[in-house]
């Protein structure tokens, strides 16, 4: 479980002349995001959240930065900072939009990083509230590929980490792969990551 990592692909595609600042300032946060910065990334997103104060997406993004920055970091502080702020971002965004199962996602995404940082210490306290999440998500939204997948990869976590078979989660990937064919995200900037990371999973499962 230390070694999970989470990678946030980002399709933002179609995006021919922006029309809007949002439009311009989100592409904008994409690229820098993209590459390699993600703190002036997060910065950008802040901004457009404080300009689009009725919109959950830059916050989103916002905590998202902040989270996949934070699997893999060794020190505490720099951690907790990061989580957080991230924290911050996805309070704002849930107040926006409510009982939304895309933040709740990143929700359980943002405790599993603790799980991820140090098992021992956090996973008695922050397993049980990402189960809750992607238990309430997929009640919510059970086609959601993101909803299927990121509980499908907890559980492959879990289950390598006691011992287990992951057999019956792999199958859940399966299911998400599926749903990724399918699935076409309200607007360029609304969440579309994942498909990559599910073939990367599912390349590990046939091992």
């Amino acid at each position: 479980m230390k070694h999970l990592i989470i990678i946030a692909t980002l399709l933002v595609t179609g995006i021919v002349q922006s029309q809007t600042n949002y439009e311009k300032g989100m592409q904008k946060a994409f690229e820098i995001w993209g590459s390699g910065n993600p703190t002036e990334a997060t910065n950008l997103f802040e901004r457009i959240a404080n300009a689009e104060t009725d919109n959950w997406l830059p916050p989103y993004y916002a905590a998202q930065v902040n989270i996949v920055s934070s699997f893999g970091e060794k020190d505490k502080d720099k951690l907790t900072a990061q989580l957080k702020k991230a924290q911050d971002f996805l309070n704002d965004a849930t107040a926006i939009s409510k009982d939304n199962p895309e933040i709740m996602v990143m929700q359980a995404l943002l405790y599993t990083a603790w799980v991820a940082y140090d098992g021992a210490n956090y996973g008695m306290t922050m397993s049980p509230k990402v189960v809750e999440l992607y238990t309430k998500a997929k009640a919510i939204a059970p086609d959601n590929p993101r909803v299927v997948y990121s509980e499908a990869e907890w559980n492959i976590g879990g289950a390598r980490f006691f011992g287990q078979d992951t057999t019956p989660f792999c199958k859940d990937l399966e299911k998400a792969k599926e749903l990724f064919a399918n699935f076409k995200p309200e607007t360029p900037f609304h969440p579309n990551w994942g498909k990559e990371r599910v073939d990367m999973l599912l390349q590990s499962c046939a091992k």
